[in-house]
Formats: C-alpha cells, structure tokens, sequence
C-alpha cells in the first residue's frame, strides 16, 4: 500500500550536462500530470510523460526538471546576412524620410532573428539519457517516501478494520435480544387492545411475529459486512495499488451500515451503528490518502 502524497529529487550530470528534478505529489481521484521543462527539452515531454505515467496509478503529480545555467543546448545564433539587409533597410527608410535618425546596435540586435537559437540536435540527444534517468532517480525517492506513509495508513486501516468488525459482532450479539424484545412487545400490546377475555388465533399471532421477525432480520447485511471486511484484509497485502477498489469498498461499508440502522430501532444497537458508521467515515477519509 503506497500513499499519494509525497516528495523526491534527484539531480545528475554527465557529458556537460547537469539536470535536476522534482517530483510532488498530492492526492487526486485519478492520474493528474503537470510537467516543466527547460524550453531546451520541450520535446522530449511526451516521452517523459509515458515514462511517469508508467509508475504512477494516482494523485496529483508536479514534475520539475530544472537545467544547470552553464550549459547550452541551445547555443545562440547571429544571423550576420539578416541584420545587414536590416541595416540597408533602415539606411534606406532614415534616407528617404529625412530622419536624420542614428542607428545603433540595439536597434537591429532587437529585431526579430537577428539572434536566435535552436536545439542542438546531438546535445538533446545527449541530455535525453540524463533527464530519463534524473527523473527515474526522483521517481524512486517519490515511491520510497510513498511506501512509508503507505505503511502508516496500512496499520491505520488494519485497527479500523478490528474496530468495524467488532462492532458488526456486538450488533450480531444484541439481534437475537431485539427480536425476542419486539415480540413480547407485540403480545402485550395485542394482549391491551383485545382486552381481557379476548384471544387471538395462534396462527394469526405467529404469523405477525414472524413478519417482525424479517424485517428486523439483518443477517444479509452482517454477512456482507463480514465479506466486505475480508476483502479489504485482502486489498491491504496486494502490491499494486488498490486506492479505487478500497474507495468502492468503503461505499458498500456504508451502505450496509445504513441498511442495518433503518431496518432496527433498537437503542444498543442504533448506537453500534453511530459508532460504525463513524469508524467507517474514518476508513475512507483514510482510504482517500491511498494510491
């Protein structure tokens, strides 16, 4: 179990190149990416996405490769042909208009393509290896930072799991209690409406305990809790992630906690279900927490 939130970084150099990278990561429902890269490495985003995408299932995930200022995988460019037939140009425009203006060199070094620069092919090459492998380094230090605030919230949901399943054993214990409770209320309430002298037929009276009986009866739904619990023991010791299982897990939690609540009016046991369904609120505020 890995959480979603966390921090690494790594720098690297070689042949001239220096890069250094940074990977954050928050929770998110799903895989949300946001990278930055020196103008330089542009090109290379889509490359570095599928890599990032390939070790990450979810979260919110910033990843930063910063380039060491000494190095030039761009190197600037004069275009000596293009700021002379400027320099004619402006001769021309200043001559025929009467200007008198002078020029100097800002005037044609601002103007588009006089200088310009342009990926060194070779040198992107180069710095492809450095980057992949920066990122691949941060990427490792983001999982091992993630894998101990995973262990963290493993043993957190394991104790909510004991407590969940204490409590459906507590509300398995009290039912058999409420149902013998309702029915003896049922015959004395019979009993004072009829009157004394007055019966009801067995039958007729069987038949009404019974029907309080079902719908009091909420072993489907204690069954399910206890599979529903298994399941998450099952989840917790997986190696990939698991986050969106356990969100869909902790829903059915509390569906059947909601189930049970409704179908019994009994004060021990609508007090149990207080208790549950906060464990289970718990649970998935945790759970949110899991890639």
């Amino acid at each position: 179990m890995r959480s979603m939130t966390g921090f690494g970084s790594a720098s690297r150099s070689e042949r001239g190149i220096a890069l250094r990278a940074e990977v954050r990561a928050v929770n998110h429902k799903f895989l949300q990416l946001k990278l930055r890269l020196p103008e330089e490495l542009a090109s290379l985003e889509p490359e570095l996405e599928a890599r990032v995408r390939e070790r990450l299932d979810r979260g919110a995930v910033n990843v930063n490769v910063s380039l060491d200022s000494s190095v030039a995988l761009a190197p600037i460019e004069l275009d000596l042909a293009l700021a002379q037939r400027y320099r004619e140009l402006l001769d021309k425009l200043n001559y025929e208009l009467r200007l008198g203006a002078k020029l100097d060199i800002d005037d044609i070094a601002r103007l588009p393509g006089v200088f310009h620069s342009a990926p060194d092919s070779k040198a992107v090459a180069e710095a492809r290896t450095v980057l992949l492998a920066v990122v691949d380094a941060a990427l490792d230090s983001l999982a091992e930072m993630r894998e101990r605030e995973g262990a963290a919230l493993a043993r957190d949901v394991a104790a909510r799991r004991d407590l969940i399943a204490a409590l459906a054993a507590r509300i398995r214990a009290r039912m058999p209690v409420v149902v013998v409770t309702h029915q003896e209320t049922l015959r004395k309430r019979v009993a004072e409406l009829l009157g004394p002298g007055t019966t009801l037929a067995p039958t007729d009276l069987a038949r009404e305990i019974a029907l309080i009986a079902d719908r009091l009866d909420v072993t489907e739904e204690l069954t399910r809790l206890d599979s529903h619990l298994a399941q998450l023991g099952l989840l917790c010791t997986k190696k990939v992630p698991v986050g969106r299982q356990l969100d869909f897990l902790v829903q059915e939690f509390l569906r059947e906690a909601n189930t049970i609540g409704s179908k019994c009016s009994d004060a021990e046991v609508a007090h149990a279900v207080v208790e549950l369904k906060t464990e289970i609120e718990r649970l998935r505020e945790q759970v949110q927490n899991v890639e």
